[in-house]
C-alpha cells in the first residue's frame, strides 16, 4: 500500500563561493532548522534522516544532523553525484509512503573547493571511464576540462543536427540571470543581456562560454516529508503532495547510441519523465513551473526536450518564443536555477524542491508564477541517475 507523502517545510541557506562561508555541519543545521521551523515540528517527532553529500567523509550526515539533535533515529548517508540531493529525496519519500515512518527529514548538503570538479580517489577505477572514452571518441578535445567536453558536446550534438545557434544558449544564460535577480538566495544576482554572454571567455570554441556554465557553490537544503495523518494529528501543512517521482539510471543505449546528449542523461530524463507523467495522469503541457538541472545552459535546452516541454529539436524554437519563462508556456528555473544559485552538489537537488514548494504556495514573491498548480523537478548526475518529481497544490 502506498500513502501520500505532503511536503511539510522547506529550507535552505544562501550558497556561498568556496571559502566564503561556514563548514558543512554549520550551514546543515542552518538549513534544518528553517525546514522544520517551516513545517512547525519539532526534530524529536522525524523519525528518519536522509543527508545527500559528495565531497565528504563517511557519516558526514550524523555529524551535521547532531547539531540539531542526537535523538537515535536512523540517518542515511546518500551520495548519488548531482542528483544526490534527489536521491535522498526519493529514499525519504519512499519510507513515507510505504507506511514504514510517518515524517522524514531530507537534508543536502556540500562543502567544495574553488576550480573545475575532478576526481578524488585516482588509485582505483574511475566510475567515469567509458563516459571518458565514448567522451573521446565523439568529441576529442582534451584540452578542454572534461565536464565542458561531456555538456559543450552534448549542445554540439543538437547544434549539429538541428542548426541550433550558440547565442540560443546564451538566450537561457540571459533568461536565468533575470530571474535569479528576483531570488534573494542566489549567489549570481545581477541581470545580463545576451551580447553579454556571447562576450564572456570562450571555454569550448563555438560552443560555450564561461557564463553559460554553473560554478561550483557551498551550501545547504532541506524538506520535511510527512504522510497525511501525521500532518492532520500534528496541524502540519499539507497543501503541497508528491504527485509522481521516478529515478532512473543509465540503459546501454547511453553509449550506444553514439550521442552525446544520451550520454549526459537524456535518456534518463526521457525515461524518468515519461514515468512521472503516467504515475500522475498529467503530460507536460500540463506542468505550469519547472526547476530543470541547468548544469550548462546546454543542458538546460536539452531537457526541454526530453521532459516534452516541446517537441525534439523544437527547443531552440521554444527558447526563442520566450515559452520558458513568465508568460510562456512553462516557467522555467524561477529561482535562477543553477546557473545563478550555484551549484554544491548535494544541496541542488533540495534547493530546487525549496523553490517548487514555495511557488505552489504561493510564497515566492517577485518570482511567483501565478496560479502555480504542477512542478516538476529534474535533478541529473552523470554516471549515472536521474531523478524526476512532479508537486501538486492540493
Amino acid at each position: 500500500m502506498s500513502r501520500d507523502v505532503f511536503v511539510a517545510g522547506v529550507g535552505m541557506v544562501p550558497f556561498t563561493k568556496p571559502g566564503a562561508g561556514d563548514s558543512y555541519p554549520a550551514i546543515a543545521a542552518a538549513a534544518t532548522r528553517l525546514a522544520l521551523d517551516d513545517a512547525g515540528v519539532d526534530y524529536g517527532r522525524v523519525g528518519e534522516a536522509y543527508a545527500g553529500y559528495v565531497y565528504g567523509d563517511s557519516t558526514a550526515g550524523q555529524r551535521a544532523l547532531y547539531e540539531v539533535g542526537m535523538t537515535g533515529i536512523p540517518v542515511f548517508n546518500v551520495n548519488n553525484n548531482c542528483a544526490t540531493g534527489s536521491s535522498a529525496l526519493y529514499l525519504g519519500r519512499q519510507a513515507v509512503a510505504g507506511g514504514g515512518v510517518d515524517c522524514v527529514l531530507v537534508l543536502g548538503f556540500e562543502q567544495m573547493t574553488p576550480g573545475a570538479i575532478g576526481t578524488l580517489f585516482n588509485d582505483r577505477p574511475s566510475p567515469f571511464d567509458h563516459f571518458d572514452a565514448t567522451t573521446g571518441d565523439l568529441v576529442g578535445r582534451e584540452d578542454i576540462p572534461l565536464a565542458l567536453r561531456y555538456f559543450g558536446g552534448a549542445g554540439l550534438a543538437h547544434m549539429q543536427q538541428y542548426g541550433t545557434r550558440m547565442e540560443t544558449f546564451a538566450k537561457i544564460r540571459a533568461k536565468a540571470s533575470r530571474h535569479g535577480a528576483a531570488n534573494p538566495l542566489a549567489l549570481f544576482r545581477k541581470p545580463m543581456t545576451e551580447e553579454e554572454v556571447m562576450a564572456a571567455p570562450i571555454v569550448f570554441p563555438g560552443v560555450m562560454t564561461r557564463l553559460m556554465a554553473c560554478a561550483p557553490t557551498c551550501g545547504a537544503s532541506a524538506a520535511v516529508l510527512c504522510s497525511g495523518d501525521f500532518a492532520r494529528r500534528h496541524g502540519l501543512k499539507a497543501d503541497v503532495r508528491i504527485a509522481g517521482q521516478a529515478m532512473t539510471t543509465d540503459r546501454p543505449d547511453t553509449f550506444e547510441k553514439r550521442d552525446m546528449r544520451w550520454l549526459v542523461g537524456a535518456g534518463m530524463a526521457k525515461r524518468a519523465a515519461d514515468q512521472v507523467y503516467e504515475q500522475a495522469g498529467v503530460g507536460p503541457s500540463d506542468i505550469d513551473v519547472a526547476e530543470l538541472h541547468d548544469c550548462f545552459a546546454q543542458n538546460e535546452l536539452i531537457s526541454y526536450e526530453a521532459l516534452g516541454f516541446c517537441p525534439e529539436g523544437g527547443a531552440e524554437k521554444f527558447v526563442c518564443d520566450g515559452d520558458n519563462t513568465y508568460g510562456g508556456r512553462v516557467v522555467t528555473n524561477p529561482s535562477g536555477g543553477l546557473l545563478s544559485k550555484g551549484h554544491p552538489l548535494g544541496a541542488t537537488g533540495l534547493a530546487q524542491c525549496t523553490e517548487l514548494v514555495q511557488q505552489l504556495r504561493g510564497e515566492a514573491e517577485a518570482r511567483q508564477v501565478e496560479g502555480a498548480r504542477l512542478a516538476l523537478q529534474h535533478n541529473l548526475g552523470l554516471g549515472g541517475a536521474c531523478v524526476v518529481t512532479l508537486y501538486e497544490r492540493v
